[in-house]
């Protein structure tokens, strides 16, 4: 039996506990109740009207994030099959995956529903972009199940900070509802992956700080291979919504400090050289995250001085 498969049925107990505590904590929610339906009516297509940019109340930043969102909650079946296929589709494990899939399915279907209904963001253009994602799909490469499950510790907390800070910038009551209800579920997911992570690392330490050393020094959110990523990142970033601050302060070093990353001891030497890269690596992200707050700063800044120019009645003599 491979280590890999070992590790798996050692794992298979905690699995289950946490399967259990997750299904206890788990609140029922209806996609529908969050949507204003009483705002939709028909497109061209039934007699209706088309959408046109003034249709939506979205700031082009909320837009960029909640389409970015939306096309990384609508590749769930590459995400399912990139879980199942290391997880297995037998006993906790297998019913695990069912569960997960089945929550993250909710997501894309309330947020495409509200994007549809209140005309938020043109329909045509989030489905010819769904479609050619979708198609691309999403391969996270040769991971092992134990880094698979680590990524998505960061992963799932990375993408509740991102829900929850875009509900607050849509400045709309139903989206920040909608939201925040979604980054309800993100967490219970994310505690639950951090468990198992926190029980592999006292069944084989050495291996488990290799792979979250790794998972973080890797990391990249599972959309990164989206059309227009990198541009709605950076929107994204400058807004406050997600940048290299919150991934070292809110997302990262939050899940090490529950795992005892560089307190715990028992190590060997596989597990204590890759603690020492994970601090370095943690050293040289916060000072990147720093000098972007400054940056950002410093352009807000500048932006609001020219506005202030800008409003200044120019008297002349």
């Amino acid at each position: 039996m491979s280590t890999a498969n070992h590790l798996l049925e050692e794992l298979e107990p905690v699995v289950e506990a946490n399967l259990d505590r997750h299904l206890a904590m788990a609140q029922e929610w209806h996609p529908h109740d969050y949507v204003p339906w009483g705002e939709g009516r028909d497109f061209a297509f039934l007699g209706g009207e088309d959408w046109a940019p003034e249709q939506s109340r979205l700031s082009e930043t909320a837009k960029a994030a909640m389409i970015t969102n939306l096309l990384t909650e609508d590749n769930l079946p590459s995400y399912h099959r990139e879980i199942a296929t290391r997880f297995g589709r037998d006993g906790a494990w297998g019913t695990w995956v069912g569960r997960w899939t089945a929550e993250e399915n909710r997501h894309g279907i309330a947020m495409r529903d509200y994007l549809v209904v209140t005309r938020g963001v043109d329909p045509v253009e989030l489905e010819r972009a769904r479609m050619d994602y979708m198609t691309s799909g999403y391969d996270s490469g040769d991971k092992t199940a134990l880094e698979a499950v680590t990524y998505v510790s960061f992963q799932e907390l990375a993408t509740r900070v991102s829900h929850r800070n875009t509900g607050k910038v849509t400045q709309d009551p139903i989206a920040d509802q909608l939201l925040a209800r979604i980054s309800k579920d993100e967490n219970l997911h994310m505690v639950f992956y951090r468990n198992i992570v926190a029980a592999a690392l006292e069944i084989a330490p050495d291996e488990t700080m290799r792979a979250i050393a790794d998972e973080v020094i890797g990391f990249e959110m599972p959309g990164a291979t989206m059309a227009g990523f990198r541009r709605n990142s950076m929107i994204i970033a400058k807004a406050g919504i997600y940048d290299l601050r919150l991934h070292h302060d809110d997302v990262i070093m939050p899940v090490l400090r529950h795992w005892d990353v560089f307190g715990r001891t028992g190590l060997g030497e596989v597990g204590e050289k890759a603690r020492q890269e994970l601090a370095v690596f943690l050293d040289g992200l916060d000072q990147q995250a720093s000098r972007f707050v400054e940056r950002r700063a410093e352009q807000r800044a500048r932006a609001a001085a020219t506005a202030e120019s800008d409003e200044t009645p120019d008297i002349a003599s």
